[in-house]
């Protein structure tokens, strides 16, 4: 049971195919080592790139489709059944790519957690809102040692890694802290491994990044911490506090069209 709930969790489909595979491999009458986790493996394997991507449409979701500019940060997010939504969003995010072709093209929008495959309103943990198909978080992005841009993450979960604020910045996360919002910075506890601590924030190309996003019409709301806002100068009205009772946001950008 504590699989089966784990598993639906964390990609929504993991415990259906895991008592798929409880019944498919007791019925497999030679034994061999780790039998259930290989029927396992194999299933959601299956399932997850070949079955779901053409059923999700079914229900109002795509699976976000790749491009030179537009990619997944890290694999898990493919993996984990994280990379779907609605066709309207699913054209947000190719023009926002288009955008960064004309304009940046070594700036990649290189995405994070977006939403599941199936129904309104099943719930994407850690997340609060990413439950419609219309949410995606994207990456910050970052540079080299010589300023070159360059299209990594600083942790392998692609959360948790903070841009803090400078000594002449608003800092929001100390405020909500202070306030008793304890969960405020929980994401440190998610990153599953540090990263490319080389790498420094970069301004211009996360600027880049923003820019694209903000020309899109669509664009209803962005959240980023207000240190970053400050820093970056962002005026658009689309831009705000995402509110103590989420958590911080100078590790990701959350964007999304309703």
């Amino acid at each position: 049971m504590i699989l089966f709930v784990l598993l639906t969790i964390i990609t929504q489909i993991g415990g259906l195919i895991y008592l798929i595979g409880i019944v498919l491999s007791n019925r497999i009458k030679f034994a061999f080592w780790g039998k259930k986790l290989v029927v396992f493996i194999v299933l959601y394997v299956t399932a997850s790139f070949l079955i779901v991507p053409i059923v999700a449409p079914w229900f109002g979701r795509e699976k976000i489709r790749n491009n030179d500019n537009l990619q997944a940060a890290s694999f898990a997010t493919v993996l984990l059944n994280r990379n779907y939504v609605t066709p309207e969003t699913h054209e947000f995010l190719q023009n926002i790519s288009r955008n960064l072709a004309e304009k940046k093209p070594e700036v990649k929008a290189r995405y994070l957690d977006a939403c599941f495959p199936f129904f309104d309103g099943f719930p994407l943990l850690p997340h609060l809102s990413h439950n419609d198909g219309c949410k995606v978080d994207f990456s910050l992005v970052y540079e080299d040692i010589n300023g070159q841009i360059v299209n990594k993450s600083k942790s392998i979960s692609g959360y948790g890694v903070f841009e803090n604020p400078l000594r002449n910045e608003v800092d929001q996360c100390k405020d909500c802290l202070q306030k008793g919002y304890f969960q405020y910075d929980y994401p440190k506890y998610l990153t599953f491994g540090r990263i490319n601590d080389d790498l420094k924030f970069s301004k211009s190309g996360t600027n880049a990044l923003i820019e694209a996003i903000l020309s899109q019409r669509k664009l209803t709301k962005m959240f980023i911490e207000p240190h970053l806002k400050q820093r970056l100068k962002l005026e658009d009205k689309r831009v705000r506090f995402h509110g103590c009772r989420s958590v911080r946001h100078d590790d990701h950008i959350h964007v999304q069209i309703n």
